[in-house]
């Protein structure tokens, strides 16, 4: 647990400092709506690369967080596979049958009530390409919401796309920038027909945000 608490509570809030430092790599986080989170709450976000996940730890770090990702993660990744494995974030089974697979969920959700931790879910379930906000899978959330029953935060994010391989951390790290922003606060929903309309207003809320956010210099908040 070691290694898995120094990248939660060390490295992931260094990361970026160190990015701005050598490469001049922005992190812009905006924090107008931080005050008025709730105790416990599901995230949603758009998913972009795999430092997704520092960017939630150094966005949100007076919060313990869980992820739910695919086990392919828990596996080869240096330092990111050992916190997914050693802090028992949700590591789903790629090949694992849809109820299988939300049994993994509910079992996760009743967990980080319980532990009063954040769950983390990206509806998108892969990373996309270009930083476009990709179709939203909706059985993993509806699992989610009905095992915790929280309310749910929207939070949009852009930038990873661009850091997606090595190839792209080479030449765009240098003056780019990663943003994220809290975009709305939905109280828990009851039904499917809640979180298919939480979801589909969070989707267009994302995009909105992306694309204003593609109108801004690297260097301005």
């Amino acid at each position: 647990m070691r290694i898995s608490d120094y990248i939660v509570n060390v490295l992931a809030r260094r990361l970026f400092a160190i990015c701005y430092t050598y490469r001049h790599f922005h992190f812009w986080g905006y924090d107008d709506k931080k005050d008025t989170l709730p105790e416990n709450f599901i995230l949603i976000s758009n998913h972009q690369s795999l430092l997704d996940i520092p960017v939630f730890m150094n966005f949100l770090r007076d919060r313990e967080m869980r992820f739910i990702a695919k086990d392919t993660l828990g596996r080869h990744i240096p330092l990111v596979s050992e916190m997914l494995r050693a802090q028992e974030h949700c590591l789903v089974p790629r090949k694992a049958k849809p109820m299988e697979a939300m049994r993994y969920i509910s079992d996760f959700g009743k967990r980080v009530v319980e532990r009063k931790q954040i769950p983390i879910l990206f509806p998108e379930g892969s990373r996309t390409r270009n930083g476009d906000v990709g179709k939203f899978f909706s059985a993993g959330f509806r699992q989610l919401s009905e095992s915790t029953g929280l309310p749910v935060v929207v939070c949009a994010l852009d930038g990873g796309w661009q850091l997606r391989d090595l190839r792209k951390l080479v030449t765009n790290l240098k003056n780019g920038c990663y943003r994220v922003k809290i975009l709305r606060i939905y109280d828990s929903p009851k039904t499917k027909e809640d979180c298919n309309q939480i979801l589909e207003e969070s989707r267009t809320l994302m995009q909105q945000q992306i694309e204003y956010w593609r109108q801004l210099p690297t260097n301005k908040k």
